[in-house]
């Protein structure tokens, strides 16, 4: 089976064309500026990259050239629609409502219309347009939503919900959701794999580090704590993210600020982070720079971020009585030593050795283990690839 995974933004679409047989990509790409002038597609399949330049004034014209792309006589890796066996979507907020991967049917997309764009409002309305626009190209073929939250359904009721009124979480669904579900849970049975053991019998920290980030506690094979919280912004500080701050600390910036509510929201999500701590950038690329070069804020925001990150390790190890591997990834986790390192520092007692060789090595996207030999806590570096757990998904519910 050939299953096509696509993510729909406000104006662009990704798009993965996998055959489950390999698991390997035979082809992506991605559309830009969807409803914009100037709008294109960047197709790469068999080794080849193509460049399709045509208005696009809505997703399901965009549905209708990826499509041709998947066929055209250059990047094409497909005779004809009747090879793709099903079409995986990427959709960020499940609410209480789906708990896991679920066929979409019109009932379940009203109840995502109805009950979930409030929760995720800048992800699940494109989402759910993406979805629109391939039922109507793609008529016959079943779809499948994979939700970044359902990884984070089995988490107990003391670690999901938050101190307000238990009616307030009844009647609004006010509690944590989390995030990064597909990418937790991929390198959570990968780091299984690796150490040649049952997801079972393993207590492992996962460590989703980017300009979003979020870290999660995994036991026996299932999410029991997360950092993100009702939305995004929880947790850590992130990009431009503030992570978790005291409530009352937000109206007391709205009032000095003189924002709205949603203009303090907006605030914290784009103005904040790393980004506002070291008035320089949101890429720690550049924040590492900084500090080599002097400046102390970029070394500050380093500081927090390495620091929050390592707190959320010790707590979630004390969670789940327990802790055999900690997993870095994504864009940071995966390519930042200086900063796994800076995570890890302190946390000997717990059993953590870092080699330091092994950790400031070319990562060359392989599973990469960077803890010493005598290390009692296995500390590994694993790429991500959320887009084959949606095919996984999208396959395995068919």
């Amino acid at each position: 089976m050939k299953v096509l995974v696509v993510n729909a933004g406000s104006s662009s679409l990704k798009y993965q064309l996998i055959d489950m047989e390999t698991e390997k990509v035979i082809a992506k790409g991605g559309c830009e500026r969807i409803g914009i002038a100037g709008s294109l597609l960047k197709a790469k399949g068999n080794g080849k990259e193509k460049v399709f330049e045509q208005d696009m004034p809505n997703h399901k014209v965009a549905i209708e050239l990826v499509l041709h792309a998947l066929r055209d006589k250059e990047v094409g890796v497909i005779k004809s629609m009747e090879e793709i066996g099903a079409v995986g979507h990427r959709m960020v907020a499940s609410g209480e409502f789906f708990n896991k991967t679920t066929l979409v049917t019109p009932e379940v997309i009203k109840t995502l219309e109805e009950k979930t764009f409030e929760l995720a409002p800048l992800h699940n309305p494109p989402a759910v347009t993406g979805v629109k626009a391939c039922l109507e190209v793609m008529p016959n073929t079943p779809m499948a939503l994979v939700f970044d939250t359902s990884f984070h359904s089995t988490m107990p009721e003391k670690a999901y919900l938050y101190g307000v009124a238990y009616e307030d979480y009844k009647d609004y669904g006010v509690r944590k959701y989390g995030f990064h579900g597909t990418s937790h849970k991929f390198v959570s049975q990968e780091a299984a794999k690796y150490l040649k053991k049952a997801p079972k019998d393993l207590k492992i920290v996962t460590c989703h580090l980017g300009n979003g980030s979020s870290i999660s506690a995994v036991d026996g094979g299932k999410c029991v704590d997360t950092s993100m919280g009702f939305t995004p912004l929880a947790g850590v500080l992130m990009g431009t993210r503030s992570g978790d701050m005291d409530p009352s600390a937000v109206e007391f910036l709205a009032r000095k600020k003189g924002l709205s509510h949603a203009d303090v929201i907006t605030y914290l999500n784009k103005k904040c982070g790393v980004a506002g701590i070291s008035g320089v950038s949101s890429d720690f690329r550049d924040l590492i720079a900084g500090a080599q070069q002097g400046n102390k804020r970029c070394a500050l925001a380093l500081d927090m971020f390495e620091y929050q990150t390592k707190k959320f390790i010790g707590s979630y190890a004390a969670a789940m009585g327990g802790l055999d591997c900690i997993v870095f990834t994504a864009g940071i986790g995966e390519n930042t030593p200086v900063v796994r390192a800076g995570v890890l520092e302190g946390l000997e007692f717990l059993g953590v050795k870092l080699d330091k060789a092994a950790n400031e090595a070319k990562n060359d996207g392989t599973i990469h283990e960077i803890s010493a030999k005598d290390s009692r806590v296995k500390v590994l570096v694993i790429p991500t690839n959320e887009e084959l757990v949606i095919a996984r998904e999208t396959a395995e519910l068919l």
